[in-house]
């Protein structure tokens, strides 16, 4: 935790934040990469490195909050958001990360992640999704593609996966995006936008396992294709894109998008504008679910509103009561209402 800056936040640096263990992640994971673009966003933020907290689970991503140079917690499988909360609650001054895998958020920490969301906790959770179990050798994970095989699914995954994105607008999260390990300006560009966020921050990142699940977003990542099969969410701006920029997505009438040739099937005007502000985040709902081959995938910033976060509801109700009421002696709360003797 010591820095020779002495917590003069204005003289922090990526070095700042980087622990003395050694990482030790697969060579060539995607993990690396994110890492970095954390290390590089928080020094800019003017917040001191000891008011940061890292929280993780189970999994490879769980072993971030040992390469952080700042307090940290290694929870159990799926238990991150519940023990988050439980910082934040308590410390509304401190700013609490998640880093969490699939797997781990989206299996038995299924219904802490849904329950923080909704509660809209401050706090930003960041899920690295390469859709298998790396940790464990390569099972199939919740997001693993129907049909999936590996090692646990030897004749194909039979699942229906998650969408992580859909599911967290469902389940009313104030900020919900998606990027890739692999676009270092875009994956640093939204994890500031998530930390300057006033509430719950829920960003979806691609991320690739070479060992266990190589590839598997090459379908929208690759050069040779990644201009016609990813579309970049900007607010207040038409749904653009192509390697030409030539191609658009406009809403047909039957509540459905489809893709449209500028200038041939359609004008800008009559293509989708983007607003990550509106509610219900209908429009942002329909496009955390489509994908090639018929669209684009979408990458980006979804939804991005203001809501009195969950700790700040809490503290206020202690406050009002504290004002109301006198405080009660303890065995005068243990025995009020209905008790019972047990002889």
């Amino acid at each position: 935790m010591s820095s020779s800056n002495d917590g003069a936040t204005g003289a922090l640096t990526k070095r700042d934040f980087q622990s003395n263990q050694e990482v030790r992640w697969c060579p060539g994971c995607g993990d690396y990469a994110i890492l970095k673009a954390v290390q590089s966003v928080l020094p800019t933020l003017g917040v001191p490195k000891e008011k940061f907290v890292f929280v993780s689970g189970i999994g490879c991503s769980s072993r971030f909050p040992y390469y952080m140079s700042t307090y940290g917690f290694h929870g159990i499988h799926g238990r991150a958001a519940a023990i988050a909360t439980g910082i934040k609650t308590a410390n509304p001054d401190l700013h609490v990360w998640v880093a969490t895998g699939d797997g781990d958020s989206l299996s038995i920490g299924g219904n802490h992640f849904i329950h923080l969301l909704r509660r809209n906790v401050n706090i930003k959770v960041l899920m690295f999704n390469n859709r298998i179990y790396g940790l464990t050798k390569g099972q199939f994970s919740p997001t693993s593609e129907s049909n999936k095989i590996t090692r646990s699914t030897p004749f194909g995954s039979v699942d229906h996966p998650f969408n992580p994105v859909a599911l967290a607008l469902g389940a009313g999260a104030t900020f919900v995006a998606r990027t890739v390990d692999i676009y270092g300006k875009h994956l640093k560009a939204i994890i500031q936008r998530a930390a300057e966020h006033k509430g719950a921050a829920f960003v979806e990142i691609y991320q690739n396992c070479n060992i266990f699940n190589d590839g598997a977003f090459e379908y929208m990542t690759a050069r040779e294709i990644r201009g016609d099969n990813e579309v970049d969410l900007q607010h207040g701006k038409p749904l653009i894109f192509g390697r030409e920029m030539n191609k658009g997505i406009r809403l047909t009438g039957n509540m459905q998008l489809e893709v449209a040739e500028i200038g041939k099937d359609c004008g800008e005007d009559e293509l989708i504008v983007h607003d990550e502000k509106a509610t219900p985040a209908s429009l942002s709902f329909l496009l955390s679910q489509v994908g090639p081959p018929k669209l684009p995938t979408a990458l980006g910033i979804f939804r991005c509103v203001e809501e009195e976060p969950f700790e700040k509801r809490i503290h206020d109700q202690i406050a009002s009561v504290t004002e109301t009421q006198k405080p009660g002696e303890l065995d005068a709360l243990l025995n009020a209402g209905d008790t019972w003797t047990v002889k």
